[in-house]
């Protein structure tokens, strides 16, 4: 019975990252139609570009989401700030999906949608990280990462939703007409499912680790303490670049890459979407279960060092011969990849912050890292690719997360043998 009340939290808990996803998932596979309806210019590169540093700058509210949302949740509890969160995301959903086109509303139609791109920002900074931290204190004695990682396997459930979504539609629309208007269809489902994710999240139970606290620091407490310990949130950060920068080049990116520089369907391109979603899902728990079973830095060195070294190639590989069947395989190589690195990661992040501001220095590590790595990463690609000609740049680009990941797992691990070699001579009589 317990073992179901579990299994019944962690899916009231992931609904929201889930909408958190979606909603994010479907502004980056379609970007063209989005650019085309509120950044029109002669330029498509220029239109693309304006989408994707929209797409990004959602991810520059993220670090301010971190600390504010984070030090509330910390101190006022995971169900409360998770609540808050969902709220806030609800209404920037609801902002892009209404307001209309620039042709209609002129310069107002841009400026509404990277205001509700901030806001959605803004929640999302603590959404994640208060749905790990929350995962990881339900969890049961040796399985937390396993428990943990369902919170990625809720992004993937939302990736394969907006992706077969896309595929639906571009089956049963014309191009023009899905370019028009039918790339609205996703968001207002999206807005169709918040009531739903929000009576899920009213009956959230608290977490008994947190109750049991005898004293939650105040806000000003939790971001004194976040200050503190500066150096857990930077090596936290640099540890989530390559599961950042991998997720969105293999999911929102995919589509766009497809399209523009393979020249394949969107169809196609959504197809592979979809496997890819379906790939992280199945793959990401194992990943949890294999770092629970071998430990987290075998694990993240392990698949982090194969993306270091394949990424190029498979983008170089793939660019000399386009085609459904190599995308595929090259974005499930990735997939598989990326899924074992997230399984392990997310919760050893979580286990490396101090308790009392976990939610705000995970929230924080992983905010930063998205900033950069996640968010812009299909902005950053389009440019690579435009200012140096090679059209596998973006692999250039993974391998340089990976690497970026792999140096901030040695340093801690460096940094924890330090502190377990300090505390005999700490105890020592002298």
């Amino acid at each position: 019975m317990a073992e179901q009340s579990r299994i019944w939290r962690v899916f009231q808990v992931s609904s929201g990252n889930f909408l958190e996803m979606y909603d994010f998932m479907v502004f980056g596979y379609y970007a063209k139609a989005i650019g085309n309806a509120f950044f029109p210019s002669g330029s498509e590169f220029a239109t693309l570009m304006a989408t994707f540093m929209t797409f990004g700058a959602g991810f520059l509210m993220r670090p301010l989401g971190a600390i504010i949302l984070g030090a509330y949740m910390d101190h006022h509890g995971r169900r409360k700030g998770l609540i808050l969160t969902l709220g806030l995301m609800a209404i920037g959903t609801l902002t892009i999906a209404l307001v209309p086109g620039f042709e209609t509303v002129g310069l107002f139609a841009p400026l509404i949608v990277v205001s509700g791109r901030l806001l959605q920002g803004l929640s999302a900074g603590v959404e994640l990280g208060g749905v790990s931290v929350y995962l990881s204190e339900i969890a049961t004695p040796g399985r937390k990462g396993f428990y943990v990682s369902w919170q990625s396997a809720s992004q993937q459930v939302a990736v394969m939703f907006a992706a077969l979504l896309g595929v639906i539609l571009s089956s049963y629309l014309p191009p023009d007409q899905m370019f028009a208007w039918g790339w609205r269809v996703p968001l207002i489902i999206g807005c169709v499912i918040i009531p739903f994710i929000f009576l899920l999240r009213r009956t959230l139970r608290e977490t008994e680790e947190f109750q049991a606290r005898k004293r939650h620091l105040r806000s000003s407490e939790v971001l004194a303490s976040v200050a503190a310990n500066w150096r857990v949130v930077l090596i936290g950060t640099f540890m989530v670049t390559i599961s950042n920068a991998a997720f969105y080049m293999i999911t929102a990116y995919t589509p766009t890459f497809g399209n523009s520089v393979l020249k394949l369907t969107s169809l196609d391109s959504l197809t592979v979407t979809l496997c890819v979603g379906l790939s992280n899902f199945i793959f990401v728990p194992l990943g949890g279960i294999l770092s629970d079973k071998l430990g987290r830095k075998p694990v993240l060195i392990g698949s982090a060092g194969l993306i270091l070294v394949s990424a190029y190639p498979a983008m170089a590989w793939l660019i000399t011969t386009p085609s459904f069947d190599h995308l595929l395989l090259v974005e499930l190589w990735l997939s598989v990849l990326y899924s074992a690195y997230n399984g392990g990661m997310i919760v050893y992040v979580t286990e490396i912050m101090p308790a009392e501001v976990r939610t705000a220095g995970f929230s924080l590590a992983y905010s930063l890292s998205q900033t950069v790595f996640g968010g812009f990463t299909p902005a950053i690609s389009t440019y690579l690719i435009h200012a140096t000609g090679d059209k596998a740049a973006p692999g250039a680009w993974l391998s340089f997360a990976a690497a970026c990941a792999i140096t901030a797992v040695l340093v801690n691990w460096r940094r924890e043998w330090s502190a377990r070699h300090r505390l005999p001579a700490a105890g020592r009589t002298v």
